[in-house]
């Protein structure tokens, strides 16, 4: 445990967590919130009914004005940060507001959706308590919930000595690569930051609401392989060998032999060109091939991707699967490539000491206590690239589902909701010091 991480653990220690009931400023907030939840559903449709896809870069930065007029209204200097052209990529929003002795906090949210601006799915539709359309879970609802968290500090006289960052990505969904430029600010905030609270869908099941610790990382790997092109009559010959298909199958079984079983490990085969002519494009996840069964195949792509909870567990994949790529076919060869992606959020003592605040809060609003949810049930986000460097929780945001899908909806009732625990915890957080 770093330093930074065991001095917060200590002040965190200073405020009861279990239960505690709501204080009266904290009563005045959800007082504020619930008389403000209209507000806050308005602010989501008018952003929901902005498309925004990632390759829709002025939809993003049309979002990026909305968020960026809310963010100004609370006193945040506000930035777009331009990403190189070379990046193709819309930008990020980030509203800054340095100013005060609290613990610092970095609130992160994403302004982009998997809806390009030729999806059929792009407006926003209300269904008495069930709001619908293109990213009202994933994640406009969980901008609204930052804004108005911070509105319910202000308006109870708080928000003032609270130094803190709101980081909007442009590209979460389709991040901008190299990550070394498209995450440098975020990064940045990371470092800088006491706290880092992502706002991704909440989760809740078997009765529970549960708390987000820890997020396994996503990465892509591309498998390469070339075999020796001739007629099929002469398949398996110490001439003509085992051809690129067969060799891509060996491999591939392999990984589901060899490596695939450790907890909290798995990789996933999403594409696969085969034959005597393939062309492949990773960015796009497009590709053709020609072959003819009478024809040994010269050529396979394999397209995937991989979770892990840790880097080191990454690592020991990635070199189990290097192994097995290597122990080639008669007249094959293969090769692997790892691209960079999302790290895992691993879950530490520090990230407990937040979810134990966190529970509390939420068992003082009726709601019961949140364990540690299960990291093998989430996916990666940009919380991850700044967990590294600070003590962070996940999946603050509304209850929704169906995200990534036309049908996208989520339960407006539970917007208030995470309203409401968002801003208690950053006043409660805030309030513990290195000297508590």
């Amino acid at each position: 445990m770093t330093a930074k991480a065991l001095l917060l653990v200590l002040s965190l220690l200073a405020i009861p967590a279990f239960g505690q009931a709501l204080d009266d400023t904290e009563r005045r907030m959800v007082q504020w919130i619930d008389a403000h939840s209209e507000e806050a559903i308005a602010l989501l449709e008018e952003t929901v009914n902005i498309s925004s896809g990632t390759m829709n870069h002025a939809g993003v930065r049309a979002v990026g004005q909305v968020m960026r007029r809310e963010l100004g209204e609370l006193g945040l200097e506000t930035e777009w940060i331009e990403m190189p052209p070379e990046i193709n990529r819309a930008g990020h929003l980030f509203g800054r507001k340095l100013t005060g002795t609290g613990r610092k906090f970095v609130l992160i949210g994403h302004l982009d959706t998997v809806f390009e601006a030729d999806d059929a799915f792009q407006a926003f539709t209300r269904d008495g308590g069930t709001g619908s359309g293109p990213g009202v879970d994933d994640m406009k609802s969980g901008n609204v919930i930052i804004v108005y968290a911070l509105k319910a500090l202000e308006a109870a006289g708080l928000l003032g000595d609270i130094p803190l960052v709101v980081a909007y990505t442009g590209d979460e969904e389709k991040m901008g690569r190299p990550l070394a430029i498209s995450r440098k600010e975020l990064i940045e905030a990371g470092r800088w930051a006491d706290i880092a609270l992502g706002f991704e869908s909440a989760v809740h099941y078997d009765g529970s609401d549960w708390a987000t610790i820890a997020r396994r990382s996503s990465t892509r790997w591309v498998l390469t392989v070339e075999g020796k092109q001739a007629h099929s009559s002469g398949i398996f010959s110490e001439r003509v060998g085992a051809g690129a298909i067969f060799e891509a199958a060996r491999i591939l079984n392999a990984f589901y032999d060899e490596v695939r079983g450790e907890e909290y490990l798995t990789f996933n085969a999403g594409t696969i060109q085969g034959g005597t002519v393939v062309n492949y494009d990773p960015q796009q996840n497009r590709g053709t091939t020609f072959g003819k069964n009478n024809v040994v195949p010269r050529k396979v792509v394999v397209h995937g991707g991989m979770r892990t909870l840790s880097l080191e567990q990454l690592e020991n994949a990635r070199e189990a699967m290097r192994a097995i790529v290597a122990d080639s076919l008669p007249h094959t060869s293969a090769t692997i490539e790892f691209g960079e992606g999302y790290p895992p959020m691993f879950p530490t003592e520090g990230n407990r000491s937040l979810q134990r605040v966190l529970s509390g809060i939420n068992e003082a609003l009726g709601r019961g206590p949140m364990p540690e949810l299960d990291p093998g049930r989430r996916g990666a986000a940009d919380v991850s690239f700044v967990a590294p460097y600070t003590d962070a929780l996940a999946g603050l945001g509304a209850l929704g589902t169906g995200g990534h899908t036309p049908d996208e909806k989520l339960d407006l009732a539970s917007l208030p909701l995470a309203i409401k625990r968002a801003a208690i915890l950053i006043h409660r957080l805030s309030r513990a010091t290195e000297t508590d």
